[in-house]
């Protein structure tokens, strides 16, 4: 791995810094309408969607610069680059790959210009983890694909305007990954049902999603039909590396050694305390250990090399530090984090300390359980059998 940047990229993180120093200032941020200038600075810049072909609106940029970027403003706290998430990493790199002229010029501004917010329906009850194992049935009538099933813990369900959704459209095939469409399909469409799924803190990230005779025009299927599985996995591969959430969690991290030290215990600050050091100390190893693989994924992917399976490295420590970090932060405040306003200190939020303790399952379930990390690191990294 070679750590080192070369001139150019050194200049693009300069340019990057630069732009923070001047648009995220504190007082910028108190600015009632700073949010929407934020977003129309970064798109003119053509941050937002940095590695999109430029002829699609994107900025061309390539790997590393995105990472610089996308590191740079994570450090900075900064506002997303975009609003709509899913549609930037998952949905507009799917499109852009399989979709037609007509649904690029229809979903890729939109997605630039965080019009729409979009989710992805993928799992199933009864099939999360084997996701080709899908139910959801589409049924071809003339230029519509009449949709019934059902799909869970669909993230931002209930806030998406559109989703990403993989159906059945062929159930006698001998590979369970051939008979799979991709459809783009509206959220307001007759037929579908939202019902949010509440977590412990009281929010509802993921949902529940019926379609009941849902119809959806043929011309809103991305690629082939009966070849969606190739489509998700493609939309499944872009941003892997995790350097920038790598940087996020290093701040969070500086957060709890910051309430440590100005948190008395027994008359002493936190801080001084053996097992809370030790608690610091293993976080800071293991975010360590987390940067160094996303060092590693992304030499691979500047050498044209395919990232697979070693991915879920970094997703199996993520899964262990979203709930270390909440509940060392509870720990650390001991009963005065029981108050849910309670802390008002330097860089921790109103309401941060409880309610991210408890809004785990976001990170833990989200893009596959423990468990099932666990599992294919056995099988598909360290080549253990499965019985």
């Amino acid at each position: 791995m070679d750590f080192n940047l070369t001139t150019k990229e050194e200049a693009f993180r300069d340019e990057v810094r630069a732009f923070i120093g001047e648009n995220l200032s504190p007082e910028a941020r108190k600015d009632p309408g700073f949010l929407g200038g934020w977003l129309k600075k970064i798109r003119e810049k053509r941050w937002v969607g940095f590695n999109w072909p430029e002829e699609y609106g994107g900025g061309g940029g390539g790997i590393m610069e995105q990472v610089i970027l996308k590191e740079e403003m994570s450090k900075a706290g900064a506002p997303p680059l975009g609003l709509c998430m899913m549609g930037l990493q998952w949905v507009g790199p799917a499109i852009i790959q399989y979709g037609t002229d007509d649904q690029k010029k229809k979903f890729l501004p939109d997605i630039l210009d965080s019009k729409y917010q979009w989710c992805t329906g993928y799992s199933e009850p009864g099939f999360g983890s084997d996701l080709a194992s899908l139910q959801c049935k589409g049924v071809r009538d003339g230029d519509e694909y009449v949709v019934n099933g059902q799909k869970i813990w669909t993230s931002l369900a209930a806030w998406s305007d559109w989703i990403i959704l993989l159906t059945r459209t062929d159930f006698d095939t001998e590979d369970k990954h051939e008979g799979i469409t991709c459809l783009l399909v509206e959220m307001k469409s007759p037929g579908i049902e939202v019902r949010p799924i509440k977590n412990m803190s009281g929010s509802s990230h993921f949902a529940e999603v019926f379609f009941d005779n849902v119809r959806v025009p043929v011309q809103n299927r991305l690629g082939d039909e009966g070849k969606g599985w190739g489509v998700t996995i493609s939309a499944l591969a872009h941003e892997r590396s995790g350097i920038s959430e790598v940087a996020g969690l290093v701040g969070q991290l500086n957060d709890l050694v910051e309430l440590a030290k100005r948190t008395r215990r027994n008359g002493r600050p936190a801080s001084e305390q053996p097992s809370i050091r030790r608690r610091l100390a293993k976080a800071d190893v293991v975010i360590e250990g987390m940067r160094l693989n996303g060092q590693r994924f992304l030499t691979k992917q500047l050498k044209g090399e395919p990232l697979s399976s070693e991915t879920s490295i970094n997703k199996l420590h993520r899964a262990f530090l979203a709930i270390e970090l909440g509940d060392l932060a509870l720990e650390i405040r001991g009963s005065a984090s029981q108050y849910v306003k309670s802390d008002n200190g330097p860089g921790m939020e109103q309401n941060r300390l409880p309610s991210g303790a408890l809004d785990w399952p976001n990170v833990v379930i989200g893009g596959g359980t423990p468990n099932i990390q666990r599992n294919i690191i056995a099988e598909r990294i360290l080549g253990l059998p499965k019985d």
